[in-house]
């Protein structure tokens, strides 16, 4: 389930080992990122081993109309997606997931920032 706070990379990405990849059926090959780190011990983890988990400002939104919920949200994550490719990152962090209505249709609106996980401090955009 994609939730706020839901970590997203390409499945051909390279990752530290305290990534751990789920398989959810995320659109174009992407999965879900779990840890059991807290966020100082995960900063900790890449900064130890060599990891930069880069985080870029610019929200990326998206909106889908539908009466599937989980199809609405599948259609703005491949939006989402597309926009994080071009920007050549590997991952991505949704923000907020909302569903709402416009004179009685359903739409779910999904915002996230590009993130982007590699060996090294200087971005090399995969």
């Amino acid at each position: 389930m994609i939730t706020s706070g839901t970590i997203l990379i390409d499945k051909a990405a390279l990752h530290p080992a305290c990534f751990q990849l789920t398989d959810d059926s995320s659109p174009n090959a992407w999965m879900s990122v779990t840890h059991t780190l807290t966020p100082g011990e995960f900063d900790q983890e890449l900064s130890g081993t060599g990891w930069t988990f880069f985080y870029f400002a610019s929200a990326i939104r998206r909106t889908a109309f539908g009466f599937n919920r989980a199809k609405m949200i599948q259609a703005a994550l491949m939006g989402i997606i597309t926009n994080v490719k071009q920007q050549k990152c590997n991952c991505l962090e949704i923000d907020n997931v909302a569903t709402h209505s416009f004179l009685g249709i359903p739409y779910v609106s999904v915002s996230s920032h590009p993130r982007h996980i590699q060996k090294g401090m200087v971005f090399s955009g995969a």
